[in-house]
């Protein structure tokens, strides 16, 4: 998921009407000064604010690197499943989709078919299947790289 950027637009009238930091609106007198201010707001995504790595449209190469086909397999049908981690988690999802609410959070990740995904350890959330849902996952010990 990409950063979301917002701006907002703040208007002024500053104190001292001869402060020279403020266009003058009226073009020839020192009253009905305005001064904007520009505020941006920079949201991080969630995989981001919760360390969670993906990687889209995975390579045959990239999962025979990892050994995917060896790795245990998992599937489930139209639920909502609450969930925390004890250990890192690598998942390659084969069908179906997820949203990922992390624990007091209202925004969602989501992860399709063909994305690998490392939850890590401690990480807690709701994760939502609108249907059938496959995938194969291994448990990573601290420091394994993917």
């Amino acid at each position: 998921m990409a950063s979301l950027l917002t701006t907002s637009t703040f208007t002024y009238s500053p104190l001292n009407s001869h402060t020279k930091d403020c266009s003058n609106k009226s073009g020839n007198s020192s009253t009905g000064r305005r001064c904007s201010i520009k505020a941006m707001r920079i949201e991080k995504s969630l995989e981001e604010l919760y360390n969670v790595k993906v990687e889209r449209k995975v390579s045959s190469e990239r999962l025979a690197q990892l050994g995917v086909s060896k790795w245990s397999v998992w599937k489930t049908g139209k639920c909502k499943l609450p969930w925390d981690w004890q250990v890192d988690q690598l998942v390659y999802i084969e069908e179906g989709e997820v949203r990922v609410v992390p624990e007091g959070s209202k925004r969602f990740m989501q992860f399709v078919a063909g994305d690998l995904v490392r939850y890590p350890k401690w990480f807690e959330a709701d994760l939502w299947f609108n249907g059938p849902y496959q995938e194969r996952y291994s448990f990573r010990a601290y420091g394994d790289d993917y």
